[in-house]
């Protein structure tokens, strides 16, 4: 049986055979295939077609994931605010970032209500060993009880993820396992074969496309293997982070882009995360609302020209991230919207 993840590719082929302006490799052809005479270098095609798509989570004040301990979810009523807010600026492809009790929600009341949103699925998983010398606030090793725990609870994920692609199959178009769970920075380290493993396990079980989230820099210097696995490449580029001015912003984000691109040909490519910071104290005033519009407005012309998929980070402000005592910490203020719902500068 033909699945939706071949059928993507092979109209995407012989769109580009009759002379459609794209072209996509199989990424398992056998060896008598012959090969395809271009290659599709964005992932648009496999994602509804949207240009500039957002990240979002709908945590507000006094909530948090419901991956953690003791979660305070979103009310359906705020859900539903939220994605007509959405809409309403013509966003219609959304990232969520699991597959736990509010993104099932959130499904939900896309399906009942009959709202003209599509959904990149996470999967989220946890440290699968401890990766304390290598994370910055990880002041201890993570014990290994934790870390059996947090395998099981990554399996149970899986299927949960698996289970929501396969129910709401008209919403979702794609399942992203993983978020930033190989670079070495990170408290949430999993081992790059159990990862690979993840992949095969969704694959084999959805029909959609599937990808992992991860730094542009990791794809670059580590990601062979992994590309090989996924259907396209889920790539992160924070200008900000890495201490580029506005002034220099976009053009970083090309850069880091074309470096994946020169390490990996030929693979489908979307940009999962890019943002810019409204408030932080860590960045002083690089970060800024006309900073942040000036991006989005810059990336946004980019992404439509070239036809790739950029999930702008992030709908909201998430006053949960980050060190708690500092409201004006950078984890807490990506949002294109205030947590009260108004608008920043880029959305008006």
């Amino acid at each position: 049986m033909t699945t939706l993840r071949s059928a993507v590719i092979i109209a995407l082929v012989l769109a580009g055979c009759s002379g459609g302006a794209t072209d996509l490799e199989d990424p398992k052809p056998s060896p008598e295939d012959p090969p395809a005479a271009a290659y599709l270098q964005s992932a648009a095609d496999l994602l509804a077609g949207a240009a500039m798509a957002v990240a979002y989570s709908g945590f507000r004040a006094g909530q948090h994931p419901d991956r953690g301990d003791g979660a305070v979810n979103p009310s359906a009523e705020e859900i539903l605010e939220d994605l007509e807010i959405l809409i309403a600026r013509d966003f219609e492809l959304i990232r969520m970032y699991d597959s736990g009790e509010n993104t099932r929600e959130t499904l939900e009341i896309i399906r009942r209500h009959g709202l003209p949103i599509k959904v990149l699925l996470g999967i989220w998983l946890d440290a699968e060993f401890s990766n304390h010398e290598g994370c910055p606030w990880l002041d201890e090793p993570i014990p290994d009880e934790k870390l059996a725990a947090n395998t099981l609870e990554n399996a149970a994920e899986i299927e949960r993820g698996i289970g929501l692609a396969n129910e709401f199959d008209d919403i979702v178009v794609a399942v992203n396992v993983g978020n930033e769970a190989l670079v070495d920075w990170n408290d949430h380290m999993v081992p790059l074969d159990r990862v690979i493993a993840y992949v095969r396990r969704v694959k084999g079980a959805i029909e959609q496309p599937v990808t992992v989230a991860d730094n542009y820099e990791w794809w670059t210097r580590d990601g062979a293997a992994l590309a090989a696995e996924v259907d396209f490449l889920g790539v992160h580029t924070y200008p900000l982070w890495e201490g580029r001015t506005i002034d220099e912003g976009l053009a970083f984000t090309l850069e880091n882009i074309e470096d994946v691109r020169q390490a990996l040909p030929d693979r489908p490519l979307a940009i999962l995360e890019a943002g810019w910071a409204t408030v932080a104290s860590e960045f002083g005033d690089r970060a800024g609302e006309a900073q942040q519009a000036r991006y989005y407005e810059e990336l946004k012309e980019w992404a439509t020209a070239t036809t790739t998929t950029v999930f702008f980070f992030e709908a909201f402000d998430e006053p949960w991230k980050g060190n708690p005592d500092n409201p004006l910490g950078a984890e807490k203020n990506w949002g294109l919207f205030n947590v009260d719902r108004t608008p920043k500068q880029a959305m008006r």
